[in-house]
């Protein structure tokens, strides 16, 4: 599997800054889920010097590509579930062109918007018409473009799932999406094979087929920060399928690794 997104500069309840961005958080699920996998970002080369652990961690796992802005947010933690996100810069627009010099060999191509625009719907079609199978981050549909604190809304366009193969959503990201309660009906109205809701530490819901599946989460991690927990799930969860795991299983092996992650965290933060 190939991740393909935005770098992200990110200020954690005013920290200095640190990285962030799907990037900055696959390659973890990548290596815990084996076989053949890239991550391949776009940012400022002003700014890759941030990132310099990112890679040194990963080698050739990671591969950062120029633009002329780094994606950059603010996020600050009222407790463990709820945050506040402002946006502070806005990253470059991934284009057919893009995607030609990143050029994945990877059957499947996990893309991890940070805004609505980071990919167009004319890129997922490039990316179809290369032969890839797409993984499509949900946060995209709904994060307005735009500088102050972040909007979320509907107005994504009508076809920037038609060439989605598996679709995750966070739960108020569903919400939004379906402008009410996220079921198999709204499921079904998105017309996307395989969408995946996850609910944090009470696991996820799998839609597909119409009908649905919950996955309940491997084990609660309770007072932790969780910023990027989603990415490592939706990364190990894309990883798993793409070796031709069932969903169910590949949801349970994700669960696990972002279990053990913020164990990791929270075992960090009292020594």
């Amino acid at each position: 599997m190939t991740v393909l997104g935005n770098l992200a500069i990110d200020i954690i309840n005013g920290a200095p800054p640190s990285p962030g961005g799907c990037a900055s958080f696959a390659g973890v699920a990548l290596q815990a889920a084996g076989g053949p996998g890239r991550i391949i970002a776009m940012g400022a080369e002003r700014d890759h010097v941030l990132f310099d652990g990112l890679r040194a961690r990963f080698g050739p796992l990671v591969q950062i590509l120029p633009s002329a802005e780094t994606s950059s947010f603010s996020l600050d933690y009222d407790d463990t579930d709820h945050r506040r996100m402002g946006v502070q810069s806005i990253g470059p627009v991934w284009t057919a062109a893009d995607i030609d010099v990143a050029d994945p060999v990877t059957t499947w191509v996990h893309l991890a918007p940070l805004l609505r625009t980071d990919f167009p719907a004319e890129t997922l079609a490039a990316l179809a018409a290369r032969g890839h199978r797409i993984a499509y981050d949900g946060q995209g549909l709904v994060r307005a473009d735009r500088l102050g604190p972040l909007v979320e809304d509907r107005h994504f366009a009508a076809d920037l799932l038609v060439n989605v193969d598996i679709l995750k959503l966070a739960e108020d990201e569903a919400v939004i999406v379906a402008d009410g309660v996220f079921d198999v009906s709204a499921a079904q109205r998105l017309g996307v094979a395989e969408i995946l809701v996850t609910y944090g530490s009470e696991g996820c819901d799998i839609y597909m087929d119409g009908a649905v599946q919950r996955v309940p989460a491997a084990w609660q991690v309770l007072d932790v920060q969780t910023t990027g927990a989603g990415d490592m799930f939706t990364a190990c969860y894309v990883a798993h399928r793409a070796v031709g795991h069932d969903p169910g299983r590949a949801a349970e092996a994700a669960s696990a690794l972002v279990a053990g992650e913020l164990d990791k965290r929270v075992h960090a933060d009292r020594g």
